[in-house]
């Protein structure tokens, strides 16, 4: 690598323009890239993975936007919001006898002096937020990568300033002296179906950023609503805005710049490589290697013990909810999300949700990514979005409460819950929280239709009786006897048991036949001994043993894990007696 004109972080585009130029040396026809690497993402991925270099690339957030210059290699950490469409673009054309590109930038930075060779290309655009409820521990430090990159491009400046010539393929951090013709504007878009709602995307304020991200040559199967990724690339550099205009698409060519007025108000990504992100990608220290099923045993006993502390001794709410706290849809049958685990905490009043609810809430977002919390009452569930809705004013999708990320946990305090009339937006809502409870979809509004969306949503409910409004999988009447504060807990405990949290819920799992028949006699035995018993309560004992057993790091149901489900279900039946 050493000697080339270009580099990773400061001048990507180099490398582009360089590959690209390599490929036509050797005879490729330029409309055989359509769609296709000519070898630029091969290097990206080669610097990114191979050579470590991902660390190295600033994170887009509202702090480092305020260094990062356009055209720098960056890298953006959300969840798919909104899915904006396809976009034409002039992906290369021709500069009198030399062929140029246009893939990953807006403008032009060749003239292209009305070329009749031009060879128009797709990509798809998406509206990227930060992942709704992401806490803080999740977060990216940029500060050491912020200052290399700040330094490099200062000294770039100063080189600029004593030479007169430079190189072509040198991209300029400013653009001072850029002035694209007409053409070259065009370089950027006719977007189908989108360009009217871009206008209505609200800028970045002070604790968030969205991004807009331009993706190329991908399957559309890769990238789904709601999924979280981690996007590389380009950072644009047209900041200039520009009037949406009416355009013709013929022969070729677009009459007028389409979605180029919006670059100055939230910041767009042309991706070269994107990963989908799960739990422990957002985890500090993640264990290159298993640990062993001791230690796995002595981080659950340890976690197990901080939950017993922050609910007031009660080991068996702290029990139910470790499993809680485990639980995720692994399969869908039918209608049935198996897997899911919603808990609600009973006999809490508002004397006691201010104590030990309040303690559940940090200890919640000490330990997930992702966490919510909901205030449940009239008020609330009359006037609240919980839906995303489509705008087809905007032609946009307005997000709802309930618009959430994989993993994301949930805590509904009804203990505020009063008498009052819930209007028609309330009623709704109320089926909405009921439908993503029982069945894990959410709803979307689009106005003539609906349509439902899978969740993986993790829901704890905390009420004074049991909930009438979320009927959960479980329901535990909460026992504290104790007020004691929990002890200190330590960074690395901290860091053991997100990393806890976020494996062992993915380890597979299987029900060896022996002791399926052990299960499948029991069963039997308790459906004749207790004729109340549904089909829903063996289904929860299933994905309790389940949880129980990937608890210990154990992939088979035992014997043992088994009678830990029925001692726990004769427990909590007790308690609801």
């Amino acid at each position: 690598m050493v000697g080339l004109p270009y580099d990773f972080l400061v001048n990507p585009l180099g490398a582009v323009r360089s590959t690209f130029e390599k490929a036509l040396a050797t005879g490729s026809d330029p409309a055989s890239f359509d769609g296709k690497d000519w070898g630029a993402l091969d290097l990206f991925r080669q610097f990114l993975f191979d050579q470590g270099g991902l660390s190295r690339v600033p994170v887009l957030t509202p702090t480092t936007i305020r260094w990062i210059k356009p055209n720098m290699l960056v890298r953006f950490r959300g969840m798919i919001q909104d899915m904006l469409g396809n976009e034409f673009y002039v992906g290369a054309y021709k500069d009198g006898s030399v062929w140029r590109t246009n893939k990953f930038i807006d403008v032009s930075q060749f003239s292209m002096n009305d070329s009749a060779d031009m060879l128009i290309w797709e990509r798809r655009l998406l509206y990227c937020v930060p992942v709704p409820g992401q806490n803080a521990w999740t977060e990216i430090s940029s500060e050491a990568v912020g200052n290399d990159c700040m330094d490099w491009a200062s000294q770039q400046r100063e080189k600029r300033r004593r030479t007169d010539n430079e190189s072509a393929d040198c991209v300029d951090m400013t653009r001072d002296d850029q002035h694209p013709s007409p053409a070259s504007e065009f370089g950027a878009a006719v977007t189908e179906g989108t360009s009217s709602s871009m206008s209505m995307v609200c800028g970045p304020d002070a604790n968030s950023l969205p991004c807009l991200v331009k993706i190329y040559d991908s399957p559309e199967s890769d990238l789904k609503l709601n999924d979280v990724f981690e996007f590389v690339g380009v950072l644009t550099s047209d900041q200039e805005p520009h009037v949406d205009k009416d355009f013709e698409f013929s022969n070729g060519f677009c009459e007028g710049p389409s979605l180029q007025f919006l670059h100055n108000k939230v910041p767009l990504l042309h991706c070269f490589v994107y990963r989908k992100l799960a739990a422990q990608d957002f985890l500090k220290n993640n264990p290159m290697a298993e640990p062993k099923p001791q230690l796995i045993r002595e981080i659950r006993e340890a976690l197990l013990r901080h939950l017993t502390a922050i609910l007031g001794n009660d080991e068996i709410a702290a029990h139910f909810l470790l499993l809680h706290l485990l639980s995720r849809v692994h399969t869908r049958v039918d209608a049935v999300a198996v897997g899911k685990l919603s808990l609600n905490l009973t006999s809490f009043k508002k004397e006691t949700t201010s104590i030990y609810g309040n303690r559940l809430s940090v200890a919640v977002k000490d330990l997930l990514p992702f966490t919510h919390c909901i205030p449940l009452t009239v008020d609330y569930l009359n006037s609240t979005s919980l839906a995303p809705k489509k705008d087809y004013d905007t032609n946009r999708l307005t997000t709802g409460v309930l618009q959430l990320a994989e993993g994301s946990h949930v805590i509904v305090d009804e203990t505020k819950l009063e008498a009052g009339i819930l209007n028609s937006v309330g009623v709704e809502n109320t089926r909405l929280l009921k439908n993503l409870m029982q069945l894990q979809k959410v709803e979307y509004d689009f106005k003539y239709y609906k349509m439902e969306m899978a969740a993986d949503v993790q829901l704890l409910i905390l009420s004074e009786g049991k909930s009438n409004i979320l009927p959960a999988d479980v329901v535990v009447p909460f026992r504290p006897s104790s007020v004691a504060s929990s002890e200190a807990i330590t960074a690395e405990a901290l860091e053991a048991w997100r990393w806890y949290l976020a494996t062992v819920r993915l380890l597979p799992y299987t029900i060896k036949s022996e002791i399926q028949k052990v299960v499948e006699n029991d069963l039997v035995a308790a459906m004749q001994a207790d004729r109340s018993l549904s089909p829903d309560d063996f289904s929860r004992w299933l994905t309790m043993g389940r949880l129980i057993s990937l608890s210990f790091g154990e992939t088979c149901l035992s014997l043992e894990h088994w009678e830990m489900v029925k001692e726990l279900e004769k427990l909590r039946r007790e308690r609801l007696k």
